[in-house]
């Protein structure tokens, strides 16, 4: 059964910083696409930053320069390193794994609250 489980998320402070987990079973992790997707109140969800299995990177502009997204293959996680954060980052983010003909999930979402 395919899980996606993310965690790290909270309250922090505008300039701080913060990792987001996102840790897979149940399907070949190294061979899809890993996405972080947030979703704002009153906002359309948005595309924050991906990265393909051949570790292709890409980022929503808002982001760029401040967010990271590795990977690590051997323990089936991607990780959203998110640093310079601004009270417009306050979301819930999502995980999504997806591959052309394979599978696409989802995780539960993780709060990211940006608040002095």
């Amino acid at each position: 059964q395919v899980h996606l489980v993310e965690s790290g998320g909270g309250l922090v402070q505008p300039g701080g910083s913060l990792i987001l987990s996102c840790e897979a079973s149940g399907f070949t992790f190294s061979s899809h696409h890993m996405i972080w997707y947030r979703h704002a109140p009153v906002k359309e969800r948005e595309l924050v930053a991906a990265i393909t299995y051949t570790r292709n990177t890409n980022y929503a502009y808002s982001v760029k320069g401040r967010f990271a997204i590795p990977r690590d293959n051997g323990k089936n996680t991607v990780y959203l390193q998110m640093n310079s954060l601004k009270p417009e980052d306050t979301a819930v983010y999502y995980c999504n794994a997806n591959r052309l003909g394979g599978i696409n999930a989802w995780g539960q979402g993780t709060q990211v609250t940006v608040s002095s």
